[in-house]
């Protein structure tokens, strides 16, 4: 920038400083103006795209929650890091089901230099009243991954769906089901689940535990939650994984059947993840991030990690994205609705 303004300066000095000769009319005058004026405007342009180059620093990036949801927003900021030539450094702000995180970058400038590793938790924050915004305060990046629930009980409890909703349907909320909080993601999940089956349940919140660990001491005596955390206890015998709540059977436990297989066709909940930044920030900076994004979702880095971690990689541009949150807002604003968990 100093040196385009000592070369403006020289620019003018020189103009100055010359002698009309005899007889040099105005529009001579007029034609050296224009020449100054053209060159200032090419040492100006040259600062100006070297200021809007996208990323000239490093972005940071929120991540929302812990578990899989902050493994794999690990991976992804590497991976948006080699195909952006910038660091990108994943954050934790968790609490008030992603309400810290998503109040974080309202606060921030709309930049691109502050995204957010979002989900559905955009919607179920809102509608709890947790944050006076709702998705709409966000531009849509791209959309990464759908990770699928699926429900679990202790083995020697229920061996299958047909035997749980036999005896809920026997026993009117005696049925405890496990969730991790009222209005989270597995507390609406859970509520399609069952309430597909015409059953009535109990639901406990079990806080900052683990659904494994509730089932095992016979806390709870069903829930649903990713299946990471409940399949090593499947394979070593000392719970059951019964269903996932997908359309179709996920990759990484194709020996479960979906809830649709079974009877309930109704039953279709998966948990998209992906980016967003603020609104306002430029469409050129949301562009790179989007090439980036698309890039490591391609990449067989990605796909690797989808099968060791147990998630679906599901890409979706900023378009597709935007319109999959905003289906998404309102199905579940009715839900909360019907459940009387919406304050909004």
């Amino acid at each position: 920038m100093k040196k385009n303004v000592s070369q403006m300066e020289w620019l003018l000095t020189s103009f100055f400083k010359t002698k009309l000769t005899k007889g040099e009319n105005k529009m001579k005058i007029v034609k050296k103006i224009s020449s100054i004026l053209v060159a200032m405007s090419l040492l100006l342009g040259s600062n100006s795209f070297a200021a809007d180059k996208f990323p000239s620093k490093y972005v940071e990036m929120t991540v929302l929650f812990g578990g899989t949801a902050k493994s794999v927003g690990q991976l992804v900021a590497k991976g948006l890091e080699k195909n952006l030539g910038a660091n990108v450094v994943p954050v934790s702000r968790t609490g008030g089901g992603g309400a810290v995180g998503y109040k974080y970058i309202q606060s921030r400038p709309a930049t691109g230099y502050d995204i957010v590793w979002n989900s559905n938790s955009v919607s179920t924050s809102h509608y709890k009243g947790r944050t006076s915004f709702n998705y709409k305060a966000f531009v849509p990046i791209a959309g990464m991954t759908t990770e699928v629930p699926v429900l679990a009980v202790k083995s020697g409890t229920f061996g299958s769906i047909k035997e749980l909703a036999a005896y809920a349907k026997k026993n009117p909320g005696k049925v405890k089901v496990g969730i991790s909080g009222k209005g989270s993601f597995t507390h609406l999940t859970s509520a399609i689940v069952f309430d597909a089956m015409g059953v009535k349940v109990k639901y406990i919140p079990y806080g900052k535990g683990k659904a494994p660990a509730e089932l095992l001491a016979g806390r709870i005596d069903a829930a649903v939650q990713w299946p990471g955390q409940f399949r090593s206890f499947h394979k070593a015998g000392q719970l059951t994984m019964l269903a996932v709540t997908s359309p179709e059977r996920i990759a990484s436990d194709s020996s479960i059947p979906t809830m649709k297989e079974l009877g309930y066709k109704k039953v279709d909940v998966v948990m998209w993840r992906g980016l967003a930044a603020k609104k306002g920030t430029p469409k050129a900076h949301i562009k790179a991030l989007e090439a980036a994004a698309k890039k490591y979702a391609e990449s067989a880095e990605f796909k690797a990690a989808s099968k060791k971690i147990g998630f679906t990689i599901n890409y979706l541009s900023a378009s597709k994205f935007g319109k999959k949150i905003a289906a998404d807002d309102k199905k579940i604003k009715k839900l909360m609705t019907n459940l009387g968990l919406s304050k909004k």
